[in-house]
C-alpha cells in the first residue's frame, strides 16, 4: 500500500457521505494504491451506521476502526496509524474544513525529498477571537519552544513518511506536535498553503479549554525532544543554578555581617539559602535517577540513540549459522 489517509471521526453523520465523495474525487486519479482509515471515536449521532455503509460500499479501500468510547482526537489518530498499511500517511479531519483535493499536491511535495508536509490554512474560515487569534499565539509559542517554525500547528492535514511517524506514542493533545517529534529523528519538513472551508454541518469540537492542555503538552514535548536522552542536563543545570544562588546569599550575609554587623541567624536570607541548597542537591539527584532511567529505557529495548536516513554500499548481511 502506497498511501493511507487516516481520519478521526466524532459525531459527523451529515458530513461523512460528502467526505467520502471528496476523497474519491481526489484520490481516484492517483496511480498509487491507497486506503482510507476512518476511526470512530465514540460517536453518538449515528455516524457508526454511516461508516458501516461506507465500508460495505468500498470494501477494497475503506477500513473502519470503531473505538469503544470517546478517547479524544489524538488517540483516534494513533489508532488509525496503527491500522494503516501505507508507506505515506496523511492525516485529515472529517469535518470537510480541510480539502481532500490538497492531498495530491502534498504527495508531490513529499516526492521532492521531504519527510513531512504540513498544511497551512492561509485563509482560515473560523471565528477570529475564539479560534484564529489563540491559534496564532499558540503557533508562535510552539515554534519558539520546539525550534520547528510552522505557521499552523493546528492544521490536521499533514502528510508523513511512515518511518518518521511510527517511532513514538501519542498522548493527550500530542497529534499537533508530530512535526516536532519528527524533527528529532531528522525529518525534512516543509509547510504548504492549503484550502480551508467554513463548517457546513454540526458544530466544532474545539474550545478555548484546549489551550491549557496544549501548553502542558508543549512542556512535555520540549523535555522529550531536548532532554530525553540526557535529563541530567536539565535537572543538573537547575540544581547547579540553585546551589550557586545559595552560595551567593551566604556570601552576601557574611559581607553584611562584617560591614554593618547584621545578624546572620536572624536574617530570612539564611533560610532561603538553605532551601536553595537542598533543592539544588535534590535536583541533581533527580537528574542522576532520570539518567539511569533513560539508559535503562534504551538498553532494555536495544533502542538506538540515533536514526539512519540511508546507507550507501551497505555491508552484506551475515549468513545464518547452519542448523
Amino acid at each position: 500500500m502506497d498511501l493511507s489517509v487516516v481520519i478521526p471521526v466524532y459525531n459527523e453523520v451529515e458530513t461523512l457521505p460528502f467526505l467520502m465523495e471528496a476523497l474519491h474525487k481526489a484520490l481516484a486519479p492517483l496511480t498509487a494504491t491507497w486506503e482510507v482509515i476512518l476511526v470512530d471515536d465514540g460517536s453518538s449521532d449515528g455516524s457508526v451506521k454511516v461508516l458501516e455503509t461506507l465500508a460495505a460500499q468500498n470494501p477494497g479501500c475503506v477500513r473502519v476502526v470503531e473505538l469503544r468510547r470517546n478517547f479524544g482526537q489524538t488517540t483516534a489518530i494513533a489508532a488509525g496509524i496503527d491500522h494503516a498499511q501505507g508507506e505515506v500517511i496523511v492525516l485529515l479531519d472529517a469535518d470537510l474544513q480541510n480539502d481532500p483535493a490538497d492531498i495530491p499536491m502534498m504527495l508531490d511535495k513529499l516526492n521532492e525529498g521531504y519527510d513531512v508536509v504540513s498544511g497551512w490554512r492561509v485563509n482560515r474560515q473560523d471565528k477570529l477571537l475564539s479560534r484564529r487569534l489563540p491559534s496564532v499565539l499558540a503557533n508562535r509559542l510552539i515554534s519558539w519552544v520546539t525550534g520547528v517554525h510552522l505557521h499552523d500547528y493546528g492544521c490536521t492535514l499533514k502528510a508523513y513518511r511512515r518511518e518518521v511517524i511510527t517511532g513514538f506514542r501519542l498522548y493527550g493533545e500530542m497529534h499537533r506536535f508530530i512535526p516536532a517529534y519528527a524533527k528529532t529523528v531528522g525529518a525534512r519538513i516543509v509547510e504548504v498553503p492549503t484550502h480551508h472551508h467554513a463548517r457546513r454541518f454540526g458544530k466544532t469540537k474545539y474550545g478555548i479549554n484546549r489551550t491549557f492542555k496544549v501548553l502542558l503538552d508543549l512542556m512535555t514535548v520540549k523535555f522529550l525532544s531536548s532532554f530525553a536522552n540526557k535529563p541530567i542536563y536539565l535537572f543538573g543545570g537547575m540544581g547547579i543554578g540553585l546551589i550557586i544562588m545559595s552560595v551567593l546569599l551566604v556570601a552576601y550575609l557574611v559581607v553584611m555581617r562584617l560591614a554593618v554587623g547584621e545578624h546572620i541567624i536572624r536574617s530570612p536570607l539564611l533560610l532561603m539559602s538553605t532551601m536553595f541548597f537542598i533543592l539544588g542537591a535534590q535536583s541533581i539527584l533527580m537528574g542522576l535517577i532520570a539518567e539511569m532511567l533513560a539508559r535503562t529505557y534504551h538498553e532494555s529495548q536495544n533502542k538506538p540513540t540515533y536514526t539512519v536516513r540511508r546507507v550507501l554500499n551497505p555491508a552484506p548481511s551475515k549468513p545464518e549459522n547452519p542448523a
